[in-house]
């Protein structure tokens, strides 16, 4: 793998990860995060549509007209969403999380890291990068949805995909935890400690 592929795949985790160095998609960071599965279907949601959005739209980037070019963003990026969420209401074990979820999978739509990366990346890059940068920037967001969700929902309930956790040891749930200004404020310890690794490694150098 070359240098310029790595760098495709590991930034959007860690040095440019969209919600926490870009701060897009704080809104279904905060609604989504009550529990792990929950999170995580959310995650992984985002990682296929961004990747796949990304990959056909790189592939038609040539043969898109300029001044309909968010239309046809649009209506890749719809079908990807329509498709996802057929695909979890199919399935007993994600039915009711996509439930839970309500309109928050439909809204993929409209969620910034993806149409940013398909207008910065996708349209002007070939196939493969663009489907890992992608797959990279939906990984970066779902990276942060599982950490806050996993202290939400350990804290919050004191399970861990609904298996008790602390209860058994006589923890009493924190239920201002599972509100979503708890989420914004462990979204910004995140960040704080994101960027003090980033200040000092850059002062190492």
């Amino acid at each position: 793998m070359n240098a310029k592929l790595k760098e495709t795949i590991l930034n959007p985790i860690f040095k440019g990860n969209p919600i926490t160095v870009l701060v897009l998609g704080i809104c279904s960071s905060l609604a989504v995060t009550v529990t792990l599965k929950g999170a995580l279907v959310m995650a992984l949601s985002v990682i296929v549509v961004c990747g796949i959005s990304s990959l056909i739209l790189s592939l038609l980037r040539k043969t898109i007209p300029g001044r309909v070019r968010i239309i046809v963003q649009l209506v890749v990026v719809a079908m990807m969403v329509i498709l996802v969420d057929q695909v979890l209401k199919s399935f007993e074990a994600t039915y009711a999380i996509d439930k839970q979820l309500s309109v928050y999978i439909g809204l993929i739509i409209t969620n910034c890291i993806v149409m940013g990366r398909i207008e910065a990346f996708a349209l002007g890059n070939k196939p493969w990068p663009s489907f890992l940068d992608g797959v990279a920037n939906g990984a970066g967001y779902g990276l942060i949805l599982i950490i806050v969700a996993f202290f939400r929902e350990l804290l919050g309930s004191g399970t861990l995909f609904g298996i008790d956790i602390l209860n058994r040891f006589g923890y009493v749930p924190n239920n201002l935890v599972i509100l979503p200004p708890f989420a914004l404020i462990l979204l910004g310890c995140i960040v704080w400690v994101q960027r003090s690794i980033q200040k000092d490694l850059q002062e190492d150098k």
